[in-house]
């Protein structure tokens, strides 16, 4: 199935019901007394994230939706049913937007969060409600009021503590089959990564944190070259990036600090919050160098990319190094968990 991450729909709350223009009458009783019941309210309608689903492909099929309107007001003072509010199912860390004026509606960020994106009409009074010492008889109703209508925009961020970076090829698809029971497709080509992939990494009980694996940014994505730019915003929330550099040199074409300079510089241009967020240098691949090179100072590289962050050095495709790495971003994440507020 395609990953969606963007959907327009349309909500129409219910419009209120209007008030009744009736008068009392039972034999025996010359003038009976005024009572027009008023109106029921119009259902609104509601966003309520879940995590029972996790994409917006749904909202390709149906776009439109509707509250009920509340009944109007009867007779013997009877008042109108409401309409029943309209629940709709979000993926949890889905965004709304207001479509046609770009007003932030709400981050429905947990389980169980919700919010109204259209109010229910407001009733109408019938004419029992307008009775007084002065006016007996009474012949003013007023009309329930129309519904909100809404045009939205959805826009859903996967939710991962850990975000993966990357040039396409760089293992990172790769790493995170290693180290979770995620299984993206893994192959000898570029892009084999075409949508997000979220895996679960555990530790041992209660010890497990969600890692994101993103299509590879390649030069120019900026501008709209590639797929990984686009899917940048996947990992805005993420506490820490994992920025992998395949340092095999398995391709002469490639120059890992080239590689990593290339990424850096695309980040940047996206986002300059994207680029100071906690990111970690990972070379990997070191499974296909020789002894002598994998026993190399990796901190001179750092150097040469003037990175002065956390650095490893790992194999995806082995394991070695994984183990060290995850440890480390588990307690870096409840380091984070503790000292926020």
């Amino acid at each position: 199935m395609k990953f969606t991450d963007e959907a327009y729909i349309t909500v129409h709350a219910g419009k209120g019901g209007d008030g009744c223009l009736s008068f009392r009458r039972e034999k025996f009783i010359e003038f009976g007394g005024p009572d027009g019941g008023e109106g029921g309210d119009g259902g609104s309608i509601y966003l309520v994230a879940t995590s029972r689903i996790n994409t917006l492909v749904d909202f390709r099929f149906r776009r439109s939706f509707n509250a009920l309107n509340g009944q109007p007001g009867m007779g013997r003072d009877r008042i109108g049913k409401s309409g029943v509010d309209l629940e709709i199912s979000v993926p949890v860390g889905t965004q709304v937007h207001d479509a046609d004026t770009g007003e932030d509606l709400g981050d429905l960020a947990t389980d169980g969060a919700r919010i109204v994106v259209a109010e229910g009409g407001y009733h109408g009074f019938g004419n029992a409600h307008f009775k007084s010492s002065t006016n007996r008889a009474p012949r003013r109703i007023t009309k329930g009021t129309p519904g909100e209508s809404r045009r939205l925009a959805l826009e859903l961020k996967l939710l991962a503590d850990v975000g993966l970076l990357g040039l396409p090829n760089a293992g990172k698809s790769t790493f995170i089959r290693q180290v979770s029971a995620a299984r993206p497709k893994v192959a000898d080509y570029p892009f084999t990564t075409l949508e997000p992939v979220l895996g679960v990494v555990s530790l041992g009980p209660e010890r497990s944190f969600v890692i994101a694996d993103i299509p590879g940014i390649i030069e120019g994505a900026a501008e709209g070259a590639g797929l990984g730019l686009q899917f940048l915003r996947h990992v805005e929330r993420t506490e820490i990036l994992l920025h992998i550099v395949d340092v095999s040199r398995m391709d002469p074409a490639r120059d890992p600090k080239v590689d990593f300079a290339t990424v850096s510089r695309e980040i940047k241009k996206h986002s300059r919050g994207l680029a100071k967020k906690e990111r970690w240098l990972v070379l990997n691949k070191i499974d296909a160098l020789a002894p002598e090179e994998r026993a190399q100072d990796w901190a001179t590289f750092a150097k040469r990319v003037r990175w002065k962050g956390s650095v490893f050095v790992v194999s995806g495709f082995t394991g070695e190094g994984c183990r060290e790495l995850l440890s480390a971003v588990d307690r870096r994440l409840q380091e984070r968990g503790d000292t926020s507020p």
